[in-house]
Formats: structure tokens, sequence, C-alpha cells
């Protein structure tokens, strides 16, 4: 008897712990998959809508894939690794693999796709620097291919410039570019239950593709057109 009473105390213990565990799984399941389209979200993608989608006339790399899908492709896989943010300086321009910041799921996003936007950029600046918002108006390739702002400027030298007008749903399309006060992201071809895309980028809380295209206030949104 006294090995029964023992033994009832631990099952139910044990029976607790496996019924806290699966909660909080659950639960931290329940956080992160909305973020990726699942737990029974509407996620829908341009063919629902009749939106045809656009295609870049370039396979840069060669790899069977337009550029644009390129993009988007290589920035979700980017967010889906769980990058850490990370906004430090490096002597060399580069943050170590799996660490950076809204703009670094970018440069990465083009170079999966054969393009070396820091070179570009690099270039540019230093054959226009009064063009680009440089702090003390001295061109520092190892951080300005990671600023925001010239993103903005560089693009809209070299971009096709699109509408803003998040309503306009049809304009926007998968590896699109879109720039926000102080953060940038690429299109998804994925949309919501209204037809408007979501966005892939790496913000202060995480990486995410998410339904989120009104993140900040966004200043501009541009498809790619270098070769």
């Amino acid at each position: 008897m006294e090995t029964e009473r023992r033994t009832k105390p631990r099952r139910r213990r044990g029976r607790f712990l496996l019924l806290a565990l699966v909660v909080a799984l659950a639960a931290g399941i329940r956080l992160t998959w909305p973020r990726s389209g699942l737990w029974g979200m509407a996620l829908f993608t341009q063919l629902r809508y009749g939106i045809e989608t656009a295609r870049s006339p370039v396979d840069y790399d060669g790899d069977g894939l337009d550029d644009y899908a390129d993009f988007m492709l290589a920035a979700r896989a980017y967010v889906r690794s769980n990058p850490v943010y990370d906004s430090e300086y490096y002597a060399d321009g580069y943050p170590p693999a799996g660490r950076g910041v809204c703009t670094d799921v970018i440069w990465r996003a083009l170079a999966a796709a054969g393009y070396d936007l820091k070179a570009l950029l690099d270039r540019d600046i230093a054959a226009h620097p009064s063009l680009y918002p440089l702090p003390n108006g001295e061109p520092d390739p190892n951080i300005d291919f990671r600023r925001v702002v010239n993103l903005d400027v560089f693009f809209g030298r070299f971009c096709q410039r699109l509408t803003v007008d998040t309503a306009r749903t049809d304009q926007w399309q998968p590896g699109d570019i879109v720039v926000y006060e102080g953060h940038v992201a690429v299109v998804s071809d994925r949309r919501n239950a209204q037809g408007r895309p979501w966005v892939i980028h790496h913000t202060g809380h995480g990486a995410f593709e998410e339904d989120a295209l009104d993140y900040k206030r966004i200043i501009g949104h541009y498809r790619w057109l270098l070769t």
C-alpha cells in the first residue's frame, strides 16, 4: 500500500509536466507560425486574384530562375534561417553568416541572383558622392551598402520606380524592393485575404515573411533593372 501511495503522486506529477510541456509547445508554435502563413491564416497567391506575376527578362546567374524569383526565394531562405539581428560595423563590410539587419536581406537576395550590390553602390557613390547622404560627406565602403538611405538613392537612380499606394495590389510583385523610413524589405509572392502582398524582412524583433506591407511609412517601391 505504501508503494502504491508513493507511485500515484509521481504519476500525477508526470502527467502534469507532460501536459504543461504540450501547452508550452503549442503556445510557441502559435506565436511563430502566423509569421509563416500557417495555423489556418488566410494565405493566398497571386493566381487567386488574377494578378499576373512579373518575370524579369534576365536570369543573370543562369540558374533557370529569373532575377525577381531569385531575389524573393533567397530572401525567404535567409529569414527562415533565423538570423541574429546585428547592426555592428564590420571592417570588411559584410556581417558574418547568419547575422545582419534589414539591409543585409537585400544584398544577400541580390547576391543569390549573381549581383554584387556592394560593388555597384560603392562605384556609384565614388562617382557621385554628392547624391548620397554620407556622414561627414565621406564614403565608407564598409557600411554604405548597409544604410537604408543609400539604398533608396541607388534604387531610385537605377531601378524602376513604382507606386507606393498599397491599395494597387497588382502593382506589388514578388522580388520588388520596398523602402520604408529606416527600413527595407523584399515583396513576397504570398498575399493576404485582401490581395495585399506580404513582405520578407529582418526587424529588431526577428526575421519574418509576414503580412506587414504597412510596417512603416513607405518612401520607395522599386523593381530591379540592372544587368
